[in-house]
């Protein structure tokens, strides 16, 4: 959504929140719903972060995140503001999870009653991978439920939690595979290679490999067998909905604010310095973008100390994102359509040796389907192909071979567009990295490779009093739903803290300041 910064600004807030994607503006909603007075700095002329579109002859088209998982978690954003999400925008549950094609002819729909996608793998694969299946979906479910209190839902896990959990469940320990990776269980469970391929897929959904991310990573199928909602005309209109809640609550919106950096005074952080010149003070700072340009020193060298490991882990892969409208001929679509490499070792080794892979999955969403009507002869379509992230914002001399050379592989599975569409609507990890710098167009941050991974990630509190965290870059990870509750854990921590100042002994100003 477009931001008309008002001309009139008011006095200094309480809290600065940088950055307007959905974490900053979850994260902005809660403080304001708390009592604070919000000011929301953006950089860019609209809300969304990476929640953003391409404009196309059939309307805007999603350019970024296209469903919605765990809605509870909106459900709960939404009502802390006293209001309601369905009033806000139209959600439709999707029956087929997602469509997926092999180039061998064969076909797999994943549905949200269990039962038919049992019975459509029988169909696929015969009753022992449905058995399979059915195995899988019951371990994913317990790790699901073990680990979504200590980990997702809790503000700072410690290893000593999750050890005292496993302990007390003992049987959780082989579902985890805990020596595995995520494609040697997966390679385990399943004797059809195809439905490894595909339960594999899920280390992308968090920029990773599946025979370098931890098992553990399989407990992302139930983030989607939980539910998956289509955004009725998109997923910006979510961001949009969060964007006018703000404003009609009071928070203070502003564009084209670049921050230069954030202010200390006697290592607290006091305000920012934004667009060269000016400076805008409040006691509470959350930085809701990638926490790695504050380990770079990005927003001051003084910074350095917040988040360092983020300047020296491996990143996570990025994506080449095709938005453009056209009229499909070929089989038929569902919202979410998943067209399988060949041969996905390759693909993904292409990707750890930061190559554009040869043999791509290619996964495309047909916007306008599965929103309960006919969708119009022009639709709305988004392709993605993984990439590794790259620091530069230098144009990428391939885009043109990458292209037809993506289109030729949708056509041998059927697929064609018309008009067909070109080069002009592609996002590369190239504009990634510009849009958003410091992140070296990686899309999830920190890379998920590796056992304790999670762990590593920076959590809400930072060492520099006054400073907070939030955002896809920080606990509990990449992906929108995760996004949101890393704003609530910030926005908690950040209101207990407040709490506690006020009560002992101290009065708070309007500002937001202090005094004995």
């Amino acid at each position: 959504m477009d931001i008309t910064t008002p001309s009139v600004l008011p006095h200094r807030p309480d809290a600065i929140v940088i950055g307007a994607g959905i974490a900053g503006l979850a994260g902005a909603l809660r403080l304001n719903a708390g009592g604070m007075a919000v000011t929301l700095l953006e950089r860019h002329s609209h809300t969304g972060g990476k929640i953003r579109t391409m404009q196309s002859d059939a309307g805007p088209v999603d350019a970024g995140p296209t469903v919605l998982t765990l809605r509870h978690v909106f459900d709960d954003l939404f009502a802390c503001a006293g209001a309601r999400l369905e009033d806000h925008v139209t959600l439709i549950k999707q029956e087929i999870l997602a469509r997926h094609f092999w180039s061998d002819g064969s076909r797999l729909d994943l549905h949200s009653d269990p039962d038919a996608s049992i019975a459509a793998i029988a169909d696929l694969a015969g009753g022992r991978a449905a058995d399979e299946f059915r195995r899988f979906n019951t371990r994913t479910q317990q790790l699901f439920q073990a680990f979504d209190a200590p980990m997702m839902q809790a503000a700072t896990p410690k290893m000593t939690q999750l050890v005292t959990r496993v302990l007390r469940q003992p049987t959780l320990i082989p579902a985890m595979a805990p020596l595995s990776t995520l494609a040697q269980m997966l390679e385990r469970q399943f004797s059809d290679p195809r439905l490894a391929q595909l339960f594999g897929r899920y280390a992308t959904y968090v920029g990773g490999a599946p025979h370098l991310s931890p098992a553990i990573l399989s407990l992302i199928w139930q983030a989607e067998a939980a539910g998956v909602w289509v955004v009725k005309g998109g997923m910006h209109h979510l961001t949009d909905a969060l964007t006018r809640l703000a404003i009609a609550r009071g928070v203070t919106l502003r564009g084209d604010s670049h921050v230069d950096r954030i202010t200390l005074r006697d290592g607290i952080a006091t305000g920012v310095e934004l667009n060269g010149s000016e400076h805008l003070e409040a006691s509470t700072i959350l930085y809701a973008g990638d926490p790695r340009a504050l380990a770079t020193g990005s927003m001051g060298n003084d910074l350095k100390n917040v988040a360092p490991q983020t300047a020296r882990l491996p990143r996570s892969f990025s994506a080449r994102v095709h938005s453009f409208a056209a009229t499909p001929k070929g089989p038929e679509l569902a919202h979410h359509n998943v067209f399988f490499a060949d041969d996905p070792q390759s693909e993904f080794r292409d990707l750890c040796e930061d190559r554009i892979p040869r043999d791509p999955t290619l996964y495309l969403c047909a916007e306008d389907r599965g929103q309960g009507s006919k969708p119009s002869a022009l639709e709305r379509f988004e392709m993605i192909s993984n990439a590794p992230a790259t620091p530069t914002s230098t144009p990428p001399m391939d885009l043109d071979k990458w292209h037809h050379q993506t289109l030729h592989r949708l056509a041998d599975f059927g697929v064609s567009m018309s008009p067909t569409p070109t080069t002009t609507t592609i996002t590369t990890p190239q504009h990634f990295a510009a849009m958003f710098p410091q992140t070296q167009g990686a899309l999830y941050g920190q890379s998920p490779h590796g056992l304790t991974a999670s762990l590593q990630r920076p959590t809400a509190q930072t060492p520099i009093k006054g400073l907070w965290l939030a955002g896809g870059g920080t606990h509990p990870g990449a992906g929108v739903p995760m996004a949101t509750l890393s704003a609530r854990h910030a926005a908690e921590a950040i209101l207990r803290a407040r709490t506690s100042t006020s009560t002992s002994g101290q009065t708070a100003t309007p500002g937001g300041m202090s005094t004995a």
